[in-house]
């Protein structure tokens, strides 16, 4: 496959020692939007009545934290797959720091003249629970995403970015909402109302990516353009358990 004038077709060796200009900047986005997503909204079940099916609940978090799979997207298909395993132990670590920082935070004494220590319990007491399942979630979710990714952009010769994009959301969301959503919420929410969050949250993080889809390949475009590479991952090691780039 011919690339776009400027790009150079590379093994995911060759970017050994080059200098990237935007990979830092892309990796502080993920790490942003996941503590985020999972800091503000992912212990609130939401709803929303749409037209034929109704009230439908669904997890608030649902509105921002699909973002750090289409980065995730976008980091795999211009940097390969190690660099973007790399952000996602970045991820991981700082999401264990925010979940360690919550818990001490609440669980430190409230000075004598300060009320709002049962507000903030109930905020972020129960985010210890949600950030462990997360954690766990997302790092197994991102992982298969990023390898699904760019095992099909070697099947597909670099071809038909939005089979890969799609392709791999559909099986990174799968295990991320499988893993997520039970271990954060049976026992606090009713059964039915966690399966229901995860069929609804799994249908709408797929539906996001579809729907993202033009956004993802005009971004995928800028970055190869400004990085000057379209990197393939011929003879890359899967291994999820190194940082090795």
């Amino acid at each position: 496959m011919a690339e776009p004038p400027g790009i150079v077709a590379v093994d995911a060796g060759a970017l050994a020692g080059r200098n990237l200009r935007f990979y830092d900047f892309a990796m502080a986005a993920f790490v942003v939007i996941l503590i985020c997503s999972n800091l503000i909204g992912a212990g609130k079940p939401a709803v929303a009545t749409l037209p034929v099916f109704g009230e439908v609940k669904f997890g608030a978090g649902i509105l921002f934290f699909p973002l750090s799979y289409v980065l995730g997207d976008i980091l795999t298909e211009v940097y390969g797959f190690a660099r973007a395993r790399r952000c996602v132990w970045a991820g991981f670590a700082a999401s264990l720091f925010a979940a360690g920082m919550s818990w001490v935070v609440v669980s430190l004494p409230p000075a004598t003249d300060w009320d709002g220590q049962g507000s903030l319990a109930a905020v972020f007491g129960q985010v210890p629970r949600i950030f462990l399942a997360s954690i766990a979630a997302f790092w197994a979710g991102e992982i298969a995403n990023a390898v699904v990714l760019s095992r099909m952009k070697l099947w597909t010769q670099g071809r038909m970015l939005w089979t890969r994009t799609i392709g791999s959301t559909v099986v990174g969301q799968g295990v991320d909402s499988l893993i997520f959503y039970p271990l954060a919420f049976l026992g606090v929410w009713e059964t039915s109302l966690v399966l229901q969050v995860l069929a609804t949250n799994y249908a709408l993080k797929v539906l996001w990516e579809v729907l993202l889809t033009p956004v993802t390949y005009r971004i995928v475009a800028w970055f190869k353009t400004a990085e000057g590479v379209d990197v393939f991952d011929r003879g890359v090691g899967y291994d999820p358990f190194t940082t090795r780039v």
